[in-house]
């Protein structure tokens, strides 16, 4: 009877098997067809991308500034009032090196003199700008969702819109390449809600390459520092009422920026230091990363080949980061080379600056787009938006 009772149940048995292996495959299947069509049309992922785990000898030498010890002797010196001193500082105000001088004009043309009350308290505002702005020069990596408040809303303010904390919809930040020549992207650069441009460039004849309308003018302090020297500080090749923001390069500098400050209409702005900063470790990590993969010798090798105290960003990176702060999402024209093409499309210039490493920038930029949780020091706080580069 239990034999019997065995060959009836083998059925049975059989047939809840053959069930439960055919409903295995139907999940299988299903979950398959899930995931294609999340691929396909990009419905959310169930695994975040990682973050990679840093190299830290390059973390640590990318945070040190070799030129830190001769800055601040050098601010040092300033704010005791000693602009041509006999040390290695002498050289921002009176060499050959840099063509600059003291000879200071105010807002209307007119030489300021050493001793007069006008530059008495061009002095104490000289030396208040210039303090503050050396005491917060360090590393704080959650400064990029700072620079909505501290840019966006500055400008906003002054173009008579309600302040508010939302991002511009869309930037373009236009380089200044060669490359630019051989494309027809000035419908595309004008059409975003935003347009930054870069050091003074030229955009008059070029705008069916270049575009015409400007929103923000980014520059460095030389830059000002040329024009500052003009009748009236004029620094606004894109109109009175567009506002500039400029990165300091040297100390000295804020003298310029206070004299034009008061004849602006426009925001003039000067980034934060400690934006400055991460701009420099952020890059600094790139040219060390790329040295030590291309050349095979030790990181501390890195600054003979660099100018070690001089290496800096180029405008045009800080130009993109400072976008990333205050945009949705971001274009990028005008970045990059060609054999064929000048180096700006605006000059004869062929030839880079030997303390810009654009190589590394270029691999920077490929992260951003590509893969941003590459990308150190940036605060995981901080979402970087979509960016699209225009070849």
């Amino acid at each position: 009877m239990y034999y019997s009772m065995k060959r009836t149940l083998r059925p049975f048995y059989s047939i809840l098997l053959l069930l439960a292996v055919a409903g295995t495959l139907t999940i299988r299947v299903v979950l398959h067809q899930n995931r294609s069509f999340q691929l396909k049309y990009g419905g959310p992922s169930l695994q975040n991308p990682q973050k990679p785990v840093f190299n830290a000898t390059l973390l640590r030498y990318a945070a040190i500034d070799i030129g830190e010890p001769a800055l601040k002797q050098e601010i040092e010196g300033l704010l005791e009032g000693n602009f041509r001193n006999r040390g290695r500082q002498r050289s921002f105000l009176s060499s050959g090196k840099y063509h600059i001088d003291v000879r200071l004009r105010s807002a209307r043309g007119t030489p300021l003199q050493l001793r007069s009350p006008e530059f008495y308290r061009l002095w104490l505002s000289f030396r208040r700008y210039l303090g503050d702005w050396s005491r917060n020069r360090r590393f704080h990596s959650d400064i990029m969702s700072d620079l909505g408040d501290k840019v966006k809303v500055l400008i906003d303010e002054y173009n008579g819109k309600k302040s508010s904390r939302g991002k511009y919809q869309s930037c373009a930040v236009v380089g200044n390449s060669g490359i630019l020549l051989n494309k027809n992207y000035g419908k595309l650069i004008d059409s975003h809600e935003a347009v930054i441009r870069l050091n003074n460039a030229r955009i008059a004849s070029f705008e069916r390459n270049v575009g015409a309308k400007t929103s923000i003018s980014f520059v460095n302090s030389n830059i000002l520092h040329l024009c500052a020297r003009r009748e009236g500080c004029f620094c606004h090749p894109y109109g009175m009422n567009v506002p500039i923001i400029m990165y300091i390069c040297q100390p000295a500098h804020f003298l310029d920026y206070l004299v034009c400050n008061s004849s602006h209409k426009a925001p003039l702005i000067v980034t934060d230091p400690r934006f400055d900063v991460l701009c420099a470790r952020v890059i600094k990590y790139y040219s060390l990363k790329r040295f030590v993969e291309r050349t095979g010798k030790n990181v501390g090798d890195w600054g003979p080949a660099h100018e070690g105290a001089n290496f800096h960003y180029s405008s045009g990176m800080q130009a993109v980061m400072l976008a990333l702060g205050i945009c949705d999402k971001v274009s990028v024209f005008g970045f990059g080379k060609s054999t064929s093409a000048r180096h700006h499309y605006h000059t004869n210039q062929k030839s880079e600056l030997s303390l810009h490493d654009y190589e590394a920038e270029y691999e920077f930029y490929q992260d951003l787009m590509e893969q941003p949780q590459a990308i150190p020091f940036i605060s995981d706080k901080f979402k970087i938006p979509p960016i699209v580069m225009y070849h």
